[in-house]
């Protein structure tokens, strides 16, 4: 193949040039909340905007330098506790969740609705089949489901899959008709890579069909042996049948997307970081926080270990009362706590961590 016709297979023949990925972080370079191995609780606990669900057996994730291409991060999800008896209502699985209004130009719901491709980078010891699958919510209309099947050809070796949704996938038109419009609200699709799935949630290959079917009758058990892992690298999801190089972006853009969803404010010592004001004659102290970007929504806040006001020159004190969180927009809000101590001639103190641990605010506005 010539130079010019390898750089015109690269080129997408359907929807954007740039900005096409839907999905956020597919490079996982950003993890606010931790790296290291966590179990996986149905929530989001490590990488940001992949949230691992099981009821299992247990499970890890945690980041890894182990890369197909020796230049980046994976996700590494480890089996921890086995369970070799997959029962109907059994599942674990990652799981991304793409607003609604990010998905608007695919036109579902619509007899010109895309087609979807999605491709990553695997890699496992354990060989066989597995599922990937795309939940098109409901939002007003009726919820979908497609899986598609992929299979581990050798074991701990890096294979890069390609899987394309047709909007007619199985001969179907759920897709194309009213009932398959995306809201233009907040959820869209939740796109998930199966590790193992009861009989519940069987569907069948490579089709559209309604309620949670997330794998196939053919998925392996994943979940059956302490010596299996799993490796995701270089997710991307986009319009049309072509899979295109992955698109990478640098580190602050990935850190600015995840922050609409999640943001971690740290304060790394005792010494404190933000500025209180204090009411004067009073134990109680204020401050308030920006948030990076306008977030999804307004964020359940939350915080770990701010418990010490720090008053130059007069004292550290001790938090007795909150962090309570007040007037909670998409913007920011303000924080009030109070001390061991009051001090009628201090004007400012700072809101610090104790001596030994990291202190965070963490404001979470997650799908």
């Amino acid at each position: 193949m010539s130079n010019a016709r390898k750089l015109a297979a690269n080129i997408p023949r359907e929807g954007q040039f740039g900005n096409r990925n839907f999905i956020i972080n597919g490079n996982f370079k950003v993890w606010q909340r931790n790296t290291t191995a966590h179990t996986a609780n149905n929530t989001y606990n490590t990488v940001d905007r992949f949230k691992a669900y099981n009821n299992i057996g247990a499970y890890t994730t945690e980041r890894s330098d182990d890369h197909p291409h020796s230049a980046g991060f994976s996700l590494k999800c480890q089996c921890t506790t086995a369970d070799t008896s997959v029962t109907a209502a059994d599942y674990a699985f990652i799981n991304h969740e793409v607003e609604g209004q990010n998905l608007q130009h695919l036109k579902y719901g619509t007899s010109n609705a895309k087609s979807v491709t999605l491709s990553f980078w695997v890699k496992s010891n354990k060989t066989g089949t597995y599922t990937a699958s795309i939940y098109k919510h409901a939002g007003g209309a009726t919820a979908y489901m497609w899986r598609k099947e992929y299979t581990i050809n050798a074991a701990n070796t890096w294979e890069k899959k390609i899987l394309t949704a047709s909007p007619t996938a199985g001969s179907t038109t759920v897709i194309t008709s009213s009932a398959g419009k995306i809201s233009n609200g907040s959820y869209g699709f939740g796109v998930s890579f199966c590790f193992t799935m009861g009989s519940n949630y069987h569907g069948t290959n490579d089709t559209w069909e309604n309620n949670a079917k997330y794998g196939t009758s053919n998925q392996v058990n994943w979940m059956d042996s302490t010596s299996n892992n799993f490796y995701l690298a270089e997710v991307q999801m986009e319009e049309g049948i072509q899979a295109t190089p992955f698109q990478h972006e640098d580190v602050s853009t990935t850190l600015y997307k995840c922050q609409r969803y999640f943001f971690k404010h740290e304060i790394n010592s005792h010494n404190g970081q933000l500025v209180c004001t204090i009411d004067r004659g009073t134990n109680y102290y204020y401050t308030h926080i920006n948030f990076p970007q306008p977030m999804r929504g307004t964020p359940t806040m939350s915080e770990t270990y701010i418990d010490n006001i720090h008053k130059p020159g007069v004292r550290y004190d001790t938090i007795t009362a909150g962090p309570n969180f007040y007037q909670l927009s998409p913007y920011g809000c303000y924080i009030n706590v109070g001390g061991a101590n009051t001090d009628a001639t201090s004007y400012a103190a700072m809101l610090g961590a104790t001596s030994s641990n990291v202190g965070a605010i963490y404001a979470d506005a997650e799908l």
